[in-house]
């Protein structure tokens, strides 16, 4: 054995040993999608590795946003690691609420993370969660039911193109619904999406003065269009639909299109899915004002203040979130299946080069501008949310009010207008206004 593998192997060695001598037992709060749960079937590995036990508490988005939120603000002190994303990490950071991920080791390589998700997830340089996937959104497609349409999907396609090939598509004997998009309430599901898309239709949540601006023909133009679209060629009760509902049907051929994040190219491509051969990707819709309908978040590991296991909590953001991690997943799954838009050095990898979806996942991340989000200036950073500790309670509200008109039991022009004034009067109260 070289002298150099010797050392490896016997501080790898030591490494295990001062982590079983350690051991801790940390519980980590996350979210119940597809790359979480595949994550949490190669805990063995890390247990082996270090010694710690993990204890899974596994959500619902909705959920799992209010349960750490509670804790972190209350200091409960349920969780060694949250997941969290790129709103909350930020704001919680500079009110001191995370561990600073600022001591990770060098053959982490901390700088081979994307720069878009480590900005998105730190405050004044300091990086306070790690992410464990990136991701961005996306069309995918029925490419067998768009040829039957006698359409061909542009790359970069416009909202009326769309709407036109959802109509195509939509065959109600079979149940075909042309398009599956979110309509649940909560401002990380069906909110993330309304606003993303609003974007490209030239609305925005504020002016530069903080007034809200539901009150404009932007966002009646945003919501009629989303809601016409839907009731035509959407499933039925989509105004209840989120992530994992849509993922589903579209696994189980019911959509022809779904517009949702990069990250689940690879579940619609994979065992699960009926379509895997027929899926095609293109960016998100744009409506020929300069702005597509995509957004940025990265799910991310952080460690709340205040833990008394900051030690092992690191080790596992270490592990997970790791190029080791990568390869792990890469060998016993395929490079389809690995986590992707977290680390520059997976788009340099031949192998995942090679995957379908890899190239139009990594542009749609890297057109992704935070920091410019909206035809009409802004006063905030985000895409598909505001950056303000207020955003996640208003914007879940406003959210309640979108799928209540989507559910036909309030007109679009209603739910505008109670979107406004919710939105001004928690702003007022808030004290920006």
């Amino acid at each position: 054995m070289h002298l150099s593998n010797a050392l490896r192997a016997a501080t790898a060695l030591s490494l295990i040993m001062v982590g079983a001598a350690q051991a801790e037992t940390i519980t980590i709060a996350t979210v119940n999608n597809g790359d979480m749960i595949r994550m949490q079937g190669y805990t063995d590995d890390f247990t082996a590795k270090t010694g710690h036990e993990v204890e899974w508490v596994t959500l619902e988005e909705n959920v799992l946003r209010q349960r750490v939120t509670t804790d972190i603000t209350t200091k409960g002190g349920q969780f060694d690691i949250m997941t969290i994303g790129m709103y909350e990490t930020p704001i919680w950071g500079a009110n001191g609420w995370l561990v600073p991920l600022n001591d990770l080791s060098a053959e982490y390589d901390v700088d081979d993370i994307l720069p878009a998700m480590a900005g998105g997830l730190s405050h004044d340089g300091t990086l306070y969660a790690a992410p464990f996937y990136g991701e961005s959104s996306m069309v995918m497609y029925r490419t067998d039911l768009m040829e039957a349409a006698g359409l061909e999907m542009p790359t970069a396609p416009t909202w009326d193109f769309i709407r036109e090939a959802a109509a195509a598509m939509t065959d109600r004997d079979n149940e075909i619904n042309g398009i599956c998009l979110r309509g649940k309430a909560g401002w990380g599901e069906g909110g993330a999406f309304i606003t993303a898309m609003s974007n490209s239709f030239g609305a925005r949540w504020f002016d530069m003065d903080w007034n809200a601006q539901f009150d404009t023909e932007a966002w009646a133009n945003t919501l009629n269009f989303f809601k016409g679209m839907m009731d035509e060629s959407g499933p039925s009760g989509y105004a209840t639909n989120g992530f994992n509902e849509n993922l589903n049907l579209f696994n189980q051929g019911k959509c022809g299109m779904w517009i949702d994040a990069t990250v689940a190219a690879s579940f619609v491509t994979g065992d699960g899915s009926t379509v895997a051969d027929s899926v095609g990707f293109a960016l998100a819709p744009d409506n020929g004002l300069g702005k597509r309908s995509n957004w940025l978040w990265a799910w991310a590991l952080a460690i709340p203040a205040g833990t008394q296991k900051e030690a092992a909590a690191k080790q596992f953001i270490e592990w997970a979130t790791s190029k080791d991690y990568i390869e792990l997943v890469a060998a016993n799954e395929g490079w389809a299946n690995v986590p992707p838009g977290a680390r520059t050095s997976l788009y340099e990898n031949p192998e995942y080069q090679a995957v379908p979806f890899a190239q139009m996942t990594l542009d749609s991340i890297l057109s992704a501008d935070p920091n410019n989000s909206t035809v009409e200036p802004s006063p905030y950073v985000g895409i598909q949310f505001a950056a303000i500790p207020e955003f996640a309670g208003i914007a879940t509200e406003v959210s309640q009010e979108f799928s209540a008109a989507y559910a036909g039991q309030q007109t679009v022009e209603e739910a505008l207008a109670k979107a406004q004034a919710i939105t001004n009067e928690a702003m007022e109260a808030a004290g920006y206004r």
